[in-house]
C-alpha cells in the first residue's frame, strides 16, 4: 500500500510580508524625525556640566551677530516682549530655553533675562556638555 503525502510543503519563502513590514518601519521613523525639531540655528554654545529637567516652552535665541530669534522666526527686542507674552498668557509654568552664542556680550543676555524677571518667567540657560 502506498501512502502519499496530501499537504505538499512549498520550500519557497514569500518576501512580501517582510518588505511590507520595513516600509512600514520607514515611514515611522521619517514622521517620528520630523516631529523632534532641533534648534535650527548654528549656535556655539558655552560648556556646562550641569542639565536640567525643566521642559521650556519656547525658546530665544541670539547669533554671534546680535540677533534675537523666537524659535526660528528672527524678532527684534522690542517685539520679544510681546511675542513671549502672547505665548506665555495661557501657561501655568512657563519656561524659556535661552540659546545664546558664546561670543556674544554679556549685555545682550541680561536684556533677555531681564524681559523674562518681568514677566515672571524662569529662564533656562541652554548650555553643551563639557569635553572630557
Amino acid at each position: 500500500m502506498a501512502l502519499k503525502r496530501r499537504i505538499k510543503v512549498d520550500p519557497s519563502f514569500n518576501t512580501a510580508s517582510m518588505s511590507d513590514l520595513v516600509f512600514l518601519l520607514l515611514i515611522f521613523f521619517m514622521i517620528s524625525s520630523t516631529l523632534v525639531h532641533p534648534n535650527a540655528l548654528k549656535l556655539l554654545l558655552p560648556q556646562s556640566n550641569s542639565q536640567t529637567s525643566a521642559k521650556p516652552i519656547t525658546s530665544v535665541s541670539i547669533t554671534a551677530d546680535k540677533n534675537f530669534y523666537l524659535e526660528t522666526v528672527p524678532v527684534t527686542l522690542n517685539q520679544l516682549e510681546y511675542l513671549l507674552q502672547q505665548k506665555m498668557k495661557e501657561q501655568d509654568d512657563p519656561t524659556i530655553a535661552l540659546h545664546v552664542d558664546k561670543s556674544v556680550p554679556m549685555e545682550e543676555v541680561v536684556k533677555v533675562m531681564n524681559i523674562a524677571k518681568d514677566n515672571k518667567y524662569k529662564l533656562i540657560l541652554a548650555t553643551q556638555p563639557l569635553k572630557k
